[in-house]
């Protein structure tokens, strides 16, 4: 079970935004050296938070800003927003089991109550971790180095 690439990179995006975006200009391309990944994943990215209303971008002249303060932002809203199969896909059942033994035939009905019971708290715990934790974790991080 793993976060999408695409939840981190997004994590990533806010966290350069918040520290950068009021002093400089943040770009699509200045993002895409921070993360390590190609302009136009980040470009997708920024797109998807910025429909979201988590970040405003300047047409024309480019850059992008926090549209919300990051204790409004929460790593569910960041997740959904880039990856909205996030959750499916952390937490799912094999699609092919088989049809003729009985553990095949049985295993969604058995793991249908439980899986449901961990994407709640999944869910939960994501909404409880929000951007100002992490910003936190981060220049705690800093000043630890």
């Amino acid at each position: 079970m793993h976060i999408s690439n695409k939840c981190s990179i997004a994590v990533h995006c806010l966290i350069f935004i918040n520290e950068y975006g009021k002093r400089k200009k943040v770009t699509s391309e200045l993002l895409s050296l921070s993360t390590g990944c190609n302009p136009v994943t980040i470009r997708n990215i920024i797109s998807a938070m910025k429909k979201d209303g988590m970040i405003s971008v300047k047409f024309g002249t480019g850059g992008t800003t926090l549209a919300v303060p990051i204790q409004n932002i929460t790593l569910y809203r960041i997740c959904m927003a880039v990856d909205p199969k996030a959750v499916d896909k952390m937490i799912s059942i094999h699609s092919t089991p088989s049809p003729f033994c009985p553990v095949g035939r049985n295993i969604n009905n058995v793991l249908n109550q439980t899986y449901s019971t961990l994407r709640r708290d999944l869910i939960s715990s994501m909404k409880s971790i929000t951007m100002e934790t992490i910003v936190s974790d981060y220049h705690a991080m800093l000043e630890n180095k």
